[in-house]
């Protein structure tokens, strides 16, 4: 008996036991950490879905702002621009009839607001900004876009690190600044050089618009340089034309649509132009298109006199409307721009 029990002992005592503490606690423990590690994951995967969802609204947020931002400007100046079909007559923003100097009844384009009746044609604005931006944009393209051809195809990396920023740093110098040089120094040296009648005019004002829209145009036409793919080059290359053939009749021509592009928004930041074109055109609104005359553009106009005019009035109002005009155009030439280098990166697939 004795025997049997201490056999049994035996027995039992050499037997594994798998239900032992130790090993319960064990594998209990690694079944906690595997589960720490997968809810850790999820929390980590959580969390990244959260915050991309944010940034994604944000970015969302951000773009309908600005989106309602330009309609909201819109609205006002349509708002306050459109009281002046009221209180002037549509015709007046044309021209008005006047006698001259042998009585004669004419028809003038005039801008002169004051006095007992006021004159209130936009033409001689119209006129002046075009007078003023398009001899900039003629003057800008072509060291613009030369600047640009050079920085994309020419120039080294280690040129390219030098001249690109002091041509951008060209676009932060205040426009006051360049103003007050046109107005002491450029109008004098081109009245010396030109023998103009009028010191102050529209060529010089053009001279000074340039140099901030140079900048613009040199940028935009180094990027749509450099997008061109290299196969294009090199399969001129492989064709045994030399460096400029490829510039001028492969390069170029793939990334006309880019330079058309900056030119165009060149041509609308001109026209936006207001302390060079206040301070170096004379302010004079003349229908002429005499480039050496005085004139005054629709920026001028908006700069010198809303803040003196009674507000409702219709000099306030006519303000408003020369405003929305000018937020049209620049508007219709930055949507052309839009599209131009849209329809450019579809050609190009970038």
């Amino acid at each position: 008996m004795n025997y049997d029990l201490q056999s049994s002992n035996f027995r039992a005592s050499n037997v594994p036991n798998s239900t032992s503490p130790e090993s319960g606690l064990k594998r209990f423990g690694d079944k906690r950490i595997s589960d720490l590690l997968v809810e850790s994951r999820q929390a980590n995967v959580n969390r990244q879905r959260i915050q991309e969802f944010i940034i994604e609204k944000l970015l969302f947020a951000g773009g309908m702002a600005a989106i309602l931002f330009i309609a909201l400007i819109f609205i006002f100046l349509f708002k306050e621009g459109v009281k002046a079909f009221f209180l002037i007559k549509p015709i007046e923003f044309i021209g008005t009839h006047i006698l001259d100097f042998d009585d004669n009844r004419v028809f003038a384009c005039m801008w002169q607001p004051v006095g007992e009746s006021g004159k209130y044609s936009i033409v001689p604005l119209l006129i002046g900004s075009f007078l003023v931006a398009l001899p900039a944009t003629v003057i800008s393209t072509i060291l613009g876009v030369g600047c640009g051809i050079y920085l994309a195809e020419i120039a080294s990396a280690k040129v390219r690190e030098i001249v690109k920023p002091a041509i951008e740093l060209l676009a932060g110098i205040p426009t006051v600044v360049i103003g007050f040089l046109c107005l002491t120094l450029l109008a004098t040296y081109v009245q010396n050089a030109f023998h103009t009648t009028f010191r102050l005019n529209a060529f010089v004002g053009a001279l000074g618009v340039s140099l901030v829209i140079i900048p613009v145009i040199a940028s935009i036409t180094d990027d749509a340089l450099r997008a061109v793919p290299n196969e294009l080059r090199e399969a001129s290359y492989g064709l045994g034309a030399t460096k400029w053939e490829t510039i001028w009749k492969v390069v170029v021509p793939a990334g006309i649509s880019g330079v058309t592009a900056s030119i165009i928004l060149g041509m609308g930041r001109a026209l936006g132009e207001t302390m060079i074109v206040v301070m170096a055109t004379g302010n004079a609104a003349l229908v002429t298109g005499n480039v050496f005359s005085s004139v005054r553009t629709m920026t001028a106009t908006i700069a010198a006199e809303l803040g003196a005019v009674p507000q409702g009035g219709p000099q306030y109002c006519a303000l408003f409307l020369v405003g929305s005009l000018l937020f049209f155009i620049t508007f219709v030439l930055n949507l052309v721009a839009e599209l131009i280098i849209s329809r450019m990166r579809k050609k190009l697939r970038l």
